[in-house]
């Protein structure tokens, strides 16, 4: 099943995340204050709603605990930031992740039950897609505007099988250029290389045929 996302705050690091992974073919609510801004996400996203996301009542309404992940991407307005993350946390939301103005910011988001939070100047909106879309999928950094290079874990489908036999480069179009097990690196794996629970590969390709493999081979149901 594809997993359920709601992105709150519409701006441009919330809106980014919810772009990305309405592109990777998520479900995804988007939320807003501002009508003109849920306008925009109307085409974009699975569906998109004007509302106060500091309002226990409608976020109820809005099925919000049902989603997988709730990403709070709201502007500068702090106090609806912890507020909003407060009504998620008491309503029992099981992945909550939270822009952060600053270090103060993150440590109150922290205490009341955030369970990842980010600081959109060091964390990109599409890396912060990528990793949020699977526990597997460790890191992700563009190289071009059409080139990036991935850090995922083996998922389920890999383990126990080689990267010949796989088909990664002829399947997908990506490079595997190391493989990483605990704190050993192999910087030239073979094609016959067997692929073990824990091992990190580090993969490189444009990011249509990334997205093909992540979707296949990483992500696990």
């Amino acid at each position: 099943m594809k997993k359920e996302f709601a992105v709150i705050g519409l701006g441009r690091f919330g809106g980014s995340i919810c772009q990305e992974l309405s592109k990777e073919g998520m479900e995804v609510l988007a939320i807003d204050r501002d009508e003109e801004r849920v306008n925009q996400y109307k085409n974009i996203a699975s569906h998109a709603v004007i509302a106060d996301s500091t309002d226990e009542t409608t976020l109820k309404e809005l099925g919000i605990k049902n989603f997988d992940h709730v990403i709070v991407a709201i502007g500068d307005n702090i106090q609806a930031s912890i507020l909003t993350t407060v009504v998620l946390t008491e309503l029992g939301v099981e992945k909550i992740t939270v822009k952060a103005q600053n270090d103060y910011h993150a440590k109150i988001l922290h205490k009341i039950g955030a369970h990842q939070v980010v600081h959109p100047e060091r964390d990109m909106g599409r890396r912060i897609a990528h990793s949020i879309m699977s526990n597997n999928i460790v890191d992700y950094l563009e190289l071009s505007d059409e080139h990036s290079i991935v850090e995922v874990k083996a998922g389920k489908k890999m383990i126990g099988k080689s990267i010949i036999g796989l088909d990664i480069r002829a399947k997908y179009g990506c490079t595997v250029v190391a493989i990483k097990q605990g704190n050993h690196i192999n910087v030239s794996p073979t094609p016959e290389d067997i692929l073990k629970i824990g091992d990190i590969l580090i993969v490189v390709g444009a990011d249509k045929d990334i997205a093909r493999f992540e979707r296949q081979l990483v992500i696990d149901e």
